[in-house]
């Protein structure tokens, strides 16, 4: 590769050698074509073959892909599933094959569930392959040749037009308004403008360096020639595909919790299992194969076979009510990774902002203007001092919005239905001024007819302006022909002699200019994108000499001078209007938000302070030069406060997703190109857009916002919170029915018998696969609570199964349970003569008495589950206050749990096989007073603990 690499090898700036990248920017442009080892004429077909067997094609290798069986076969293999597995097992060897299928049945229908839910696999390096362009147009042996893009190799001389997709990285060698869209590498959607010159500038990313295009990217307007410098894997495009490919998914919070749930519970089990054999064994004197059996049947009762279900089913309910708030996921256990977030990762463009560029102010000698109105709808008005300007009020006003339209190349097409959007076609900058002059009455049509251009001196970096020069209907300054210029303000400012004021043209003195710059400075400040406008007479009485009499001769040097200035427009991509009211949720929920974007420091972070992201001081704006020199205890230090990353490059929005991680976050990233890819992929939760989204985006997040809208995601973190939250309600109903199950078997066993078995095996079976499950099911279907967003994020180390769940579960519903169960067995006793004679069962399991009283016993807990049920539908709201019958499911769950107590005590083949007798009038009076008691307790337990927190809030005041 000449001097720069040596051996004859240009590909291998590609991969590693950021000298020779440095090398190839730096070059001016015949220098390029040594350091490439190539020519204008381009290469030889024999030596692009040589450079082919060297480099190899130029494509995006596909990464190999999990086998659908492996994934439908993970749903029966995780750490539940096996548990379940071994219950049923189990209940097949302590002789209870009705139980054995049942569980196996839940385990089989959640596992295909679950892979029917998730069956849409990653295609991100499929998708990030359409991105890629089929052919390329290039020199080869001297010649023009449509060739397959794949077959690029360095050193290539590509031709690029307006609408081309870029095949590979390359050096640009000549441009004519070359203006290339990066939004794929960098999530902004204004247009790069190219130059041919060489670049000497430090500190820059590969996106911003202005020479260099790269491969996925597109040409948005103008042409130019660019020299191949990397294929395949080795461009930046590649490395994005490579990051993806390589990225592994992180596990959800929710599998974590899971699978520790799985041995908590299988250890709690296995302890009861052990305790009850034990009692049986050695207090009872039970036989060992009796006693075996019966703590099998403990162990498995103690399982919660409704876990896998009902966490299914409230993850699939949280979807569907997060579609309805435009929130499409793709993974089920995505949803509760929301619910953990505790930061999110947010772009600027689109997301928090509307993505379209609006001008809100404009500045002329005389007066400062505002324009209400936001997009690109002509819809707004121009106000100053308290009245409503058209252009043609003011002169300056109206020369000002003339120029601004006139001077640029943008184009704006109707939405075609009612309710989208206006098409952009060209620099989004560029099509807001045109928005400006029609909300001051300009009609573009007209004003091109009157000012036809005739030349054009294209916008270039280096001069950071551009200028159209327009033939005049009627004289401006006493000219037929003026030339418009739009640029930088203090570009604009140096070359301007004059500034018109009031209509007149007046000399450009020291305090003018100082005013104008003054004026812009503010803007700046405040993030706002400022454009100068101003022209020149070039021929008449008052065009000043040097202007050459042919248009042909027209350059920057010789017309973009002696300028007369005109004013400023003032723009910005305005935020979202929601958005605001979504950032206060965050807040008040504990959640910080972190704004990664590809736009320039000071915008975002007046972005930011707009939309109270960041307030107060102490903000830290990092460019992406800057991050690339900083070490990763600093960044994480500068995580831990406010924080802005500006400028970013896709490996480093990675780099802080990953640190965030590690500082012990669970992360949620927001994304729309294919630079945030890896990010999305590595986040806990990927969030990718679904209107401004590409195609690889979309496939590597977890969750699609069918609005782009932030405000959508706030929404779907709430819905997430109440998943959570519905899971440990679901855990807290089921282990209070835990407790009632085994206290009549612990007074069973610690009496020594003395007490007959009030609960039979079957009979908690009852509960746990019959009665319990439907009304379970339905908690987990219930809506967020209203105070659901005013807790902070749940500590990802924080379990489940906690201890004050389980002191909940069994000391507080589950000891109300028990009391309750008891007493309907003891009930029945006293109303057949106990204790004047001795409780019914000793020595008889086919006692009617003792029947009648097991039946009790369990119908007793199952209208105690019926008050439970409710109880855990929230944590200190008032039952009544969500409504005691907003819950359908529930309410369908309590009506099939009595009706199954019916069938069970009635049917006369269903009573010997779960030890049931029919119930009296009277038993279900008693039974019909447990559920208002358990539920007036729990009421006057919420209660105080509303007004104890309304004192402690009350105190911190």
């Amino acid at each position: 590769m000449g001097s720069s690499l040596g051996s004859g090898t240009p590909a291998s700036v590609a991969a590693t050698d950021l000298d020779a990248l440095d090398a190839i920017r730096k070059a001016p442009v015949d220098g390029v074509f040594g350091e490439l080892e190539t020519a204008r004429a381009g290469l030889a077909s024999d030596e692009a073959a040589v450079r082919q067997g060297r480099f190899g094609k130029n494509v995006i290798q596909s990464e190999k892909k999990k086998s659908p069986v492996i994934a439908f076969l993970a749903n029966f293999t995780h750490l539940m599933a096996v548990l379940l597995w071994v219950a049923g097992t189990i209940a097949f060897i302590a002789g209870l094959p009705e139980l054995g299928v049942a569980v196996w049945l839940v385990n089989i229908i959640n596992g295909v569930f679950s892979f029917w839910q998730e069956a849409r696999a990653s295609q991100a390096t499929e998708a990030l392959k359409k991105m890629l362009p089929a052919y390329a147009t290039v020199i080869r042996d001297g010649q023009e040749q449509k060739i397959l893009a794949e077959d690029l190799v360095p050193g290539d001389v590509m031709l690029l037009a307006e609408g081309d997709k870029i095949s590979a990285d390359a050096r640009v060698i000549a441009s004519s308004d070359l203006q290339v869209n990066q939004s794929t590498l960098n999530g902004e959607s204004t247009p790069s403008r190219k130059t041919a010159d060489a670049v000497l500038e430090e500190g820059l990313s590969a996106a911003e360096i202005p020479n260099l295009v790269f491969a996925g990217t597109s040409v948005s307007e103008g042409n130019g020639r660019a020299v191949v410098f990397r294929i395949g894997m080795d461009t930046e495009f590649g490395k994005i595909a490579s990051l993806t490919q390589n990225m592994q998914a992180a596990e959800s919070p929710l599998t974590r919790q899971l699978n520790r749930l799985t041995k908590q519970v299988t250890i709690f089990a296995m302890c009861m299992g052990i305790a009850f054999f034990c009692l049986s064994l050695f207090v009872v004197h039970e036989p060992f194969a009796s006693s075996f059996i019966f703590a099998l049947g403990m162990v498995v009762a103690f399982i919660p076979e409704g876990l896998l279900p009902t966490v299914t089913l409230s993850l699939a309910m949280a979807v569907q009510r997060m579609s309805r708030r435009n929130a499409l996921v793709k993974k089920l256990d995505s949803v509760e990774a929301l619910g953990s977030t505790s930061v999110i990762c947010t772009d600027k463009t689109g997301t928090l902002t509307q993505n379209e560029m609006t001008v809100n102010h404009l500045w002329t000698a005389a007066r400062e203007y505002e324009i209400t109105g936001v997009g690109y709808a002509p819809k707004g008005q121009i106000e100053a001092e308290g009245r409503i300007w058209r252009a043609v009020d003011d002169a300056d006003l109206e020369l000002l919005l003339e120029g601004g339209l006139l001077c640029g190349n943008a184009r704006l097409a109707e939405p075609e239905e009612e309710g989208k959007r206006y098409e952009v076609y060209g620099d989004p900058t560029e099509a807001c001024l045109i928005v400006s002059a029609q909300k001051g009455g300009i009609d573009r049509t007209e004003l091109e007819a009157r000012m036809p251009r005739v030349k054009e001196l294209p916008f270039e970096s280096r001069r950071k302006r551009m200028t159209t020069v327009h033939a005049l209907e009627y004289p401006l300054d006493g000219a037929r022909r003026i030339a418009f210029t739009k640029g930088a303000p203090n570009e604009v400012v140096r070359l301007s002699t004059h500034v018109r004021v009031n209509g007149v043209v007046e000399p450009m003195t020291e305090e003018l200019r100082q005013r104008i710059m003054e004026a812009n400075d503010t803007y700046a400040a405040d993030g706002l994108r400022v454009l100068a406008v101003a022209y020149r007479p070039l021929d008449g009485a008052n065009a000043e000499a040097g202007v050459p009499d042919a248009m042909s001769d027209y350059t920057p040097e010789n017309i973009e001078c002696n300028l007369t200035f005109v004013g400023l427009e003032v723009m910005m991509d305005p935020p979202r209007p929601e958005v605001a009211a979504a950032v206060a949720e965050c807040h008040r929920a504990g959640i910080r938000i972190v704004m990664i974007t590809g736009d320039y420091g000071l915008t975002a972070a007046s972005i930011a302070r707009r939309l109270k992201i960041v307030e107060g001081e102490g903000l830290s704006v990092i460019s992406g030069f800057e991050l690339s020199k900083m070490g990763d205890e600093e960044l994480k230090e500068k995580l831990a406060g406010q924080v802005v990353f500006a400028r970013m490059a896709p490996e480093q929005k990675l780099r802080v997703v990953t640190a965030l991680q590690e500082m012990g976050e669970i992360v949620a990233v927001t994304g729309d190109g294919v630079n945030d890819a890896p990010a999305l992929k590595k986040a806990d939760i990927g969030v990718a857009m679904g209107i401004t989204g590409t195609d690889v985006a979309k496939e590597a997040a977890d969750m699609i916002l069918t609005d782009d809208n932030f405000a959508s995601i706030v929404a779907a973190i709430e819905e997430g919170r109440a998943v959570y939250s519905n899971i440990r309600k679901f855990l807290l109903y089921i282990l209070n029915s835990n407790a009632p199950e085994a206290v009549p078997n612990a007074v069973y066993l610690l009496s020594g018998g003395a007490v007959p078995l009030p609960l039979t095996t079957m009979q908690i079976l009852t509960i746990d696969l019959g009665t319990d499950m439907l009304p379970a099911l339905g908690l987990g279907t219930e809506p967020p609570e209203e105070t659901i967003m005013d807790q902070p994020p749940r500590d990802p180390n924080e379990r489940l199964l906690n201890r004050r769940v389980l002191v909940k579960a069994f000391l507080w519903y589950g000891l109300m349970a028990s009391i309750v169960a008891m007493a309907g067995y003891f009930l029945v006793n006293l109303l057949a003569g106990w204790p004047g004679i001795p409780l019914a069962g000793l020595g008889n399991d086919s006692d009617p008495v003792y029947i009648q009283a097991t039946t009790m016993t369990l119908a007793g807990i199952i209208f105690a589950q019926i008050g439970q049920v409710m109880n855990c539908r929230t944590e200190t709201t008032s039952v009544f206050k969500i409504g005691l019958f907003s819950n359908r499911r529930i309410l369908i769950g309590i009506v099939f749990e009595v009706v199954l107590l019916v069938i069970l005590t009635t049917f006369p083949p269903l009573q010997g096989v779960f030890h049931t007798a029919p119930l009296a009038w009277q038993d279900y009076a008693f039974l019909c007073c447990i559920p208002p008691v358990v539920i007036a307790i729990e009421e006057i337990r919420k209660a105080w603990l509303r007004r104890r927190e309304r004192a402690r809030v009350a105190a911190k005041r």
